[in-house]
Formats: C-alpha cells, sequence, structure tokens
C-alpha cells in the first residue's frame, strides 16, 4: 500500500496496551461502580446545556432578523410561537431530570459561565 502525504493512512489504529483489573487486599477483582442515575442525569445535563445553548443562540438571530426587517410579521408570530414552545419543553425536561436552571450553566474557568 502506498502511502499518500495528503490523505494518511487511518485504516490502522494504534490502541493503548489493555489492563486487567488488579485485585485488591483480599484478592478479588475490583469492579467500577456505575450509578446508572447518576450517568442518566449527566448525561441529560450535558444534552440540555448543549439545546439551551443553541435556543438562546436562535433566539439572538431572531432578534437580528427582527430589527432588520427581513421577517414579515407572520414569520415574527411564527417565529416567537416556536421559540416560546422550545423554551417550555426545555423547562419541562429540566424539571423531569430534576436539574436546577444553574445546573445548565457550566462554568468555564477563566472563560466565565456558558450562558
Amino acid at each position: 500500500m502506498t502511502t499518500n502525504h495528503l490523505f494518511p493512512d487511518y485504516s490502522r489504529v494504534d490502541l493503548p496496551p489493555q489492563t486487567t483489573q488488579q485485585p485488591d487486599v483480599q484478592g478479588n477483582k475490583r469492579k467500577i461502580e456505575i450509578d446508572g442515575e447518576r450517568v442518566r442525569n449527566g448525561l441529560a445535563q450535558l444534552v440540555l446545556t448543549l439545546v439551551k445553548l443553541l435556543h438562546e443562540l436562535l433566539e439572538r438571530q431572531a432578534i437580528k432578523r427582527m430589527d432588520s426587517g427581513s421577517l414579515s410579521d407572520e414569520e415574527i408570530e411564527r417565529l416567537g410561537l416556536t421559540l416560546m414552545r422550545q423554551a417550555e419543553e426545555l423547562e419541562h425536561l429540566r424539571e423531569v431530570f430534576d436539574l436546577k436552571d444553574d445546573d445548565l450553566n457550566f462554568n468555564l474557568g477563566p472563560l466565565g459561565r456558558l450562558l
């Protein structure tokens, strides 16, 4: 097989060496404890944060388009209703997963809060 410098061969992936579980003091293999509920809520938190971020970006874009006059009154009405329904659904899902509004606002360290 020839090597092309523009398109490297990714068909071979170097994987890290496999590790085996080391036994604990009593000789039993250690198990990884995974709390399914925490994993589910963590994933829900991440997904809802991304959806909320996209929702806010859509709202800002809608405001820019309204201010520029590029939308008809009917389009503005439809867009407003759609964004309102989306916000209500986000709120409902946040409550389903027992997340506070602040849970969807990640701290990005020196960059500040996400939302």
